[in-house]
Parts: structure tokens; sequence; C-alpha cells
């Protein structure tokens, strides 16, 4: 099969070739991928960013969500048929969706919306799971509540603040000019200007602060969150929770606790709440996004569709962080 896969960690360009077809096990549906997306996880891999936690084996196949057509099932799979079309956010070990096929444990997948197309169905798995994970399993976000989201305009942030507003919240939103009415559109309350107001002089008593930014933003969230508000972050640091989580085992914990003292001693101080996470795959809750899809809760929103031959574009493009909503790979 074609795809697109990288043999070293780096900087040098994908290559686009040819891979052995995966094997599809009892519990594994194999899907035909019509469409990937990109995102930062994938060109921070490439860099070898998450080796501590994530090492991989090389060469190794890059992309974390799809949408296809399951083409063959394992012989222990209850809940789809071939022909079936479907999408997915693999488990952590499983992944490289810029490819022509993929096999993905049943408990990953669910079927796509009926209403959208593979490519906006691609957009959603790894955005969508990452914003209910992080707003309403970790935060427990309530109608009334105030959000800040940091970036909305990004693959993140444009399913952030529809999601945030299907909860209720009252949703706070950090953007450029040419993207404040875009934002606005997605129903974003209140739209800050990076490029003409810190966040931090803005806002105040912020029930939880979705960062996915990391660095200094993360540093002055704390700021800005009520006492035992939540920050939650997804480019920050690492810590002993997420090494815990994600079932490191007790040294890597015990290094991500040290890495991640500094930002957890600060949320102390602030007395405020503090994640970092790594969403996980779940069938279930992309069936539940797949509902709020066909409701029209939640509109996909894609910039740019690259053909897998031009992989290295589409991810030289997500690096410079000028998106607005998803970058999709067709195969």
């Amino acid at each position: 099969m074609k795809a697109a896969y990288i043999k070293k960690y780096g900087h040098d360009p994908l290559t686009i070739g040819e891979r052995p077809a995966p094997e599809v096990g009892p519990e594994d549906v194999l899907i035909q991928i019509k469409a990937a997306s990109v995102n930062p996880i994938d060109f921070k891999m490439r860099d070898g960013k998450l080796k501590v936690i994530r090492p991989i084996q090389f060469p190794f196949i890059l992309g974390h969500d799809c949408a296809g057509q399951v083409v063959q099932v394992g012989n222990k799979v209850s809940n789809f048929k071939i022909g079936d079309a479907v999408f997915s956010r693999p488990r952590s070990g499983r992944i490289g969706t810029f490819a022509e096929f993929i096999a993905v444990d049943q408990s990953d997948v669910a079927k796509m919306p009926g209403n959208i197309s593979f490519e906006q169905a691609a957009s959603i798995p790894l955005v969508g799971l990452t914003s209910v994970q992080a707003l309403q399993d970790v935060a427990n976000l309530r109608p009334g509540q105030k959000v800040l989201i940091q970036a909305g305009a990004g693959g993140i942030g444009t399913f952030a603040i529809q999601f945030a507003k299907h909860l209720g919240a009252e949703v706070w939103t950090t953007t450029s000019s040419k993207n404040i009415d875009f934002v606005k559109s997605l129903g974003a309350d209140h739209i800050i200007n990076y490029q003409q107001q810190s966040f931090e002089t803005v806002v105040s008593n912020i029930d939880v602060v979705f960062d996915t930014l990391g660095g200094e933003a993360l540093d002055k969230a704390f700021s800005v969150v009520k006492p035992g508000g939540w920050v939650i972050s997804i480019s920050g640091t690492p810590d002993y929770e997420t090494g815990q989580d994600m079932e490191l085992g007790f040294w890597k914990s015990l290094l991500l606790g040290l890495v991640g003292l500094k930002t957890n001693l600060k949320a102390k101080k602030a007395g405020v709440q503090y994640r970092f996470i790594f969403m996980k795959a779940n069938g279930h809750q992309l069936s539940y996004i797949a509902s709020l899809i066909e409701k029209g809760k939640i509109e996909p929103i894609i910039d740019k569709v690259f053909p897998l031959a031009e992989c290295q574009a589409a991810l030289d493009y997500s690096e410079t962080g000028r998106a607005r909503g998803k970058i999709i790979v067709s195969i």
C-alpha cells in the first residue's frame, strides 16, 4: 500500500512509497482510508519531541485520525460490517493514517455522521475527542460557566468553541484580526485580538482555560482562573499524573513529575487545578460526537485538502500555525 512515512527523527521530508498492508486481528476492522487529517502531534513525533513517552520504530507512518470504508473485519468484530463508512482515532501504538489502509481495534471506531463527507469526517476524531475529554470529562464544564479557549481559529479551537457552546458555556477565545468574524460565527461570545491585547489583561474569574498554546500563554492562564477552576493544556508540560494516566510506569512518570513540577507549583500557588492531557481513543465518544454533527450542533471546519503525494506540504502548512480549521490529506 502507498503511505507517507519517516525513516528517522528530524526534518527530513516524508517518504511517499510502498509499505506492507496491515495485519487484521480478531477485534480489528480494516479501513480503506479515504481521508486523514494533519495534527501538530504529527510533526512533534517526527521531530522526536515525544520519544520519551511515545517511542516509535522506523520506518514509521504518521497520521492520527481518518475516515474511510470498512473492507475487512476480524472474526470477533460485531459492531461493524464490510461497507460501513467509519471514522477513527486509532489508539497509541497503532496510528498511521497517512496510508491507503489501517487496521483499527473496533472499540476505537465509530460510524461516520451521515450528513458529511469523508474529508469532513476525517477532520473530527482527534480534535473532537480532545475537546470532549478536556471540557466534559475533566473540567465538567456546565451551563453558564466561563471558558477561555486559546487559538479559536485553529483545529482544536474551531471544534472546542462549538462544543463549549453546546454545553451551555460562555465562551471567550483568542484569535487574530482576520479571524474575528470567523470565530464569532462558530459561537464565541467574547473575542480577544491577541495582536492588540494580552488576554490576561482582559479576562478574569474564568472557570476553565483550555490551553492549546503552552509556553507563556500557559503561564499567564493561572492568573485569570477563579480559585478551584481548571487550566487544561494539550501543549504545556506533562506531569506525574500524565505518566500514570498513560501507564508509562513508575520511572517515566517520576521523570514527568520533575518536568511538570514548576507548572504544578504555579497552579497550587494560584489555587487552581491543572491537568495536561493526551486524549485517548474512544469509539463510544466518537459516536456521541457523530450524533452532535448529525443534529447540526457541530460543523467540521476544513482549511485545505492535499493529496497523499503532497503530504509533506500539508505537514509544512500545519507547522506554520496559520490554518483556519483542519488540514486534510485525501488518500
